[in-house]
């Protein structure tokens, strides 16, 4: 986890290894609500593997001939695992676009239509209560011991809580690059935003996509695009456009240009950028803030409510006494352009992070991307866990657990494997 320093349990760590299959790391949502069947929304219960849920809305739209804005889901799941997770079509009004849908039950790749079910509402961002996993961690050295330090690690994580750190899967692996695009984007150099994205190529990329992003760099946006493979559509998508841009405008990229480039992709990945950087610095303090505890105040802690709203005019130990309980928790800043920051030792933390970057809040604005900039929000240093177990098997064991949505599955692990866990 990028800038993930600190951990909460002190047991040494089991070690093993995930995702040796897809299979070996099962994701299902934890709906708010299930669709009544009845409305003009289209609710599908998909069963993915191998595949990001963008991806899979993509190809949906396509096929259907339709905007991706048409598109709904409640949150965003992992392309290395099994997943299973409501996403909706909306106004589907007659029974004939009814149909197109299920017809499309066995030909998204990888995917499964599970149920189809009509809704008033339509899916969106963030309506679900949480995700439960059953994951198999596997080699590892002594199966006995394991099982019971990770027995013992979810006995302190449910008691104390879980580090809130962001996981990988919101900077990009192997590729982890895309809190630099969004700290291009808050600088507001727009084109090394698209440059990094683009081009910049990584020893770890297959051959022919290095030489696609070395043509970038080497300014030759047709070449690139030819060598782009089909599979890498979001690149695809901004070389296109830059290329007409290009033609319209005397062989010339301006700031406009690289601007319609990034708008060219989808919104939830253009707001993914500034999140992603944010992500880190997060990151960073929740690194220092959990050394003084994590289910503790600590004088200048700015607490929130289990509603995400701040807690004002309480006694410290009527602080202490909410978090002890989870009916309220400490937080750190997602930085933004209004974001409070903390008091005290806690502010000297959070003021720290954001000098060592040379930004102040007001940056988070990004003047010219101004609907990718972010006011900024306190968040969470941790989070629950419940309903978690372990289990041996031949090939390892089975942790299972719930958490809350927005949270990572991968800081329960690394808490279990103590180490870098994607």
């Amino acid at each position: 986890m990028l800038n993930a320093e600190t951990y909460l349990t002190e047991t040494k760590g089991i070690g093993g290894s995930i995702r040796n299959k897809y299979e070996d790391f099962y994701v299902e949502e934890i709906p708010l609500y299930k669709p009544t069947g009845e409305g003009s929304n289209l609710w599908i219960l998909i069963d993915k593997i191998g595949r990001t849920t963008l991806d899979v809305l993509l190809d949906i739209s396509r096929d259907l001939h339709i905007s991706r804005k048409r598109m709904g889901f409640a949150g965003m799941k992992d392309k290395n695992a099994h997943a299973r997770q409501w996403i909706c079509v909306s106004n589907v009004n007659s029974l004939e676009d009814e149909e197109k849908v299920i017809n499309l039950k066995d030909k998204i790749y990888n995917t499964q239509f599970l149920d189809i079910k009509r809704n008033q509402k339509k899916l969106r961002m963030g309506q679900l209560v949480g995700n439960k996993f059953k994951i198999l961690i596997r080699d590892l050295e002594d199966l006995e011991k394991s099982y019971t330090v990770t027995k013992e690690v979810l006995k302190i994580l449910e008691l104390k809580g879980v580090p809130n750190y962001y996981g990988w899967q919101r900077f990009g692996k192997p590729r982890t690059n895309t809190h630099l695009v969004g700290r291009a984007l808050v600088l507001n150099d727009l084109k090394e935003a698209v440059r990094l994205y683009i081009g910049d190529p990584q020893e770890n990329e297959d051959e022919k996509v290095i030489e696609a992003r070395k043509e970038y760099d080497d300014d030759h946006l047709e070449k690139s695009l030819d060598l782009f493979p089909l599979k890498m559509r979001y690149e695809r998508m901004m070389l296109k456009e830059l290329i007409k841009e290009k033609n319209k405008n005397d062989l010339k990229l301006d700031d406009t240009s690289f601007k319609k480039a990034i708008f060219s992709l989808p919104k939830p990945l253009q707001r993914m950028f500034v999140h992603a950087y944010q992500s880190t610095l997060f990151n960073k303090v929740v690194s220092e803030r959990i050394k003084l505890g994590i289910n503790n105040y600590i004088d200048g802690d700015i607490v929130i409510d289990n509603d995400d709203h701040l807690i004002h005019d309480e006694s410290n130990e009527r602080l202490n006494d909410l978090i002890k309980n989870f009916k309220a928790n400490p937080t750190a800043p997602l930085y933004g352009s209004k974001v409070p920051l903390g008091g005290k030792k806690i502010g000297e933390i959070e003021e720290k992070v954001l000098k060592e970057e040379n930004l102040g809040n007001e940056d988070f604005l990004t003047k010219k991307t101004p609907k990718l900039g972010s006011f900024g929000i306190r968040r969470s240093i941790r989070f629950r866990i419940w309903n978690s177990s372990v289990s041996s098997t031949d090939d390892g064991i089975i942790v299972e657990f719930s958490i809350s949505k927005g949270s990572y599955a991968t800081a329960v692990l690394r808490e279990i494997m103590k180490k870098d866990v994607v």
